[in-house]
């Protein structure tokens, strides 16, 4: 804390994991400072922080149906980040998730993508989804990261970790197939 005549003036400094969102009454926007410290005016200013960090998620979608009706379950590992050098895509962060806790923010990003996983498995038969992970979890990527996009965020990557096939699918067919 400064104090500069009469006027107390807070220095905040807050570390890379955050971005600071600075509003006042004398500005229509926040302005969003991404790099170490601020000058904040008390009573006139007023700071939130949101998360800048890579969050990992994990994402399930248990019993789920292919679309050849097979019950599935997958499990998926996520990253996804705010992306700070683009002004919209903080802007449209900081209106979505201002006020919410890291762990809230990480739900509303894991119930986001677990819908298009879920859409995903739906429109894919059980080979497909199974045998050729690479192009199922391509083509959730590409669904969930218009989604999260569209929230202010970026999806970075998405492993698909596990498949289960529920009904034992392969097993019952393994006599059948040459």
């Amino acid at each position: 804390t400064l104090h500069y005549r009469n006027y107390i003036i807070l220095l905040s400094t807050f570390n890379l994991r955050n971005i600071i969102s600075l509003s006042s009454c004398c500005h229509e926007h926040s302005r969003f400072v991404t790099d170490g410290r601020v000058f904040v005016w008390p009573s006139i200013q007023q700071v939130q922080r949101l998360p800048a960090n890579v969050m990992t998620l994990s994402v399930e979608n248990l019993k789920a149906h292919s679309y050849d009706g097979v019950q599935v379950s997958v499990m998926s590992i996520v990253e996804v980040k705010i992306c700070k050098t683009v002004p919209d895509m903080l802007r449209r962060a900081a209106e979505n998730c201002l006020g919410k806790t890291e762990e809230k923010i990480g739900n509303m990003l894991r119930e986001i993508i677990q819908a298009q996983q879920r859409a995903i498995i739906g429109a894919m038969n059980i080979e497909e989804i199974y045998l050729d992970r690479k192009k199922f979890s391509m083509a959730v990527f590409e669904q969930a990261s218009s989604d999260v996009y569209k929230m202010g965020f970026q999806l970075i990557s998405l492993k698909v970790a596990n498949v289960l096939d529920v009904d034992r699918y392969f097993l019952a067919h393994e006599g059948t197939q040459n």
